[in-house]
């Protein structure tokens, strides 16, 4: 199978097409999803005119099942739950997780926002862009984190996903942009010829370069 997308910058420049309609826009702000999401959404937010910011979103994941999310955290001290699931978890198990990304994601803004002011979406339209949707639970907490920070709408843009993800997350934000959902999804990976670990002096530049 050939590779959909050259690399990150390709893939934007395919979501930023589909995305035409909130060109110039005065109230879009898009959001990459660190780390990957950045370099796609850098390509975006230049081609529709909108200004690039970061999400940092961190899972909060059962101590026994990490993959599986109870939560996230995310800027301005937001915190979802997913009641459910954290209801199997004693205070004592819960707060640890919740310290531990708490922190982390203390560092990662603290590295890459360099100065930045702190996010804010208060009435506006966000476009979370990733480098694409497996399970996603990454996406579905930044969602929520979006809207806990305000936003008035929220558009996810990804340049290839899984299926049920796909669905799962047409539910949960206003607007999905796909343009490829292959059966035999199998991994991100799979669609891109270029698909470097993204490092965080890639999404510091990025940002700067931003304005």
């Amino acid at each position: 199978m050939n590779p959909t997308y050259q690399d990150r910058d390709d893939a934007g420049e395919v979501l930023a097409e589909r995305l035409s309609a909130l060109a110039g826009q005065p109230d879009v702000t898009v959001l990459g999803l660190v780390r990957g999401g950045v370099p796609v959404a850098a390509t975006v937010a230049a081609r529709l005119r909108a200004p690039l910011d970061v999400l940092v979103v961190r899972k909060l994941g059962l101590p026994e099942a990490p993959e599986v999310a109870f939560g996230a955290v995310g800027p301005a001290g937001v915190r979802v739950l997913n009641q459910q699931i954290a209801d199997r978890l004693t205070f004592e198990e819960e707060d640890a997780v919740v310290r531990r990304e708490t922190t982390e994601l203390a560092r990662r803004e603290r590295r890459y926002r360099s100065g930045r002011p702190p996010l804010r979406l208060d009435g506006r339209t966000a476009v979370i862009v990733d480098d694409g949707l497996a399970t996603g639970a990454t996406a579905r907490a930044a969602v929520a984190v979006a809207r806990q920070l305000g936003a008035r709408r929220v558009v996810l843009a990804v340049p290839v996903g899984a299926p049920d993800a796909y669905a799962a997350l047409s539910r949960a934000a206003d607007e999905v942009v796909c343009p490829v959902r292959p059966a035999d999804f199998g991994a991100v990976s799979r669609y891109y010829d270029d698909f470097h670990e993204v490092s965080d002096d890639e999404v510091v530049a990025a940002l700067t370069a931003s304005g």
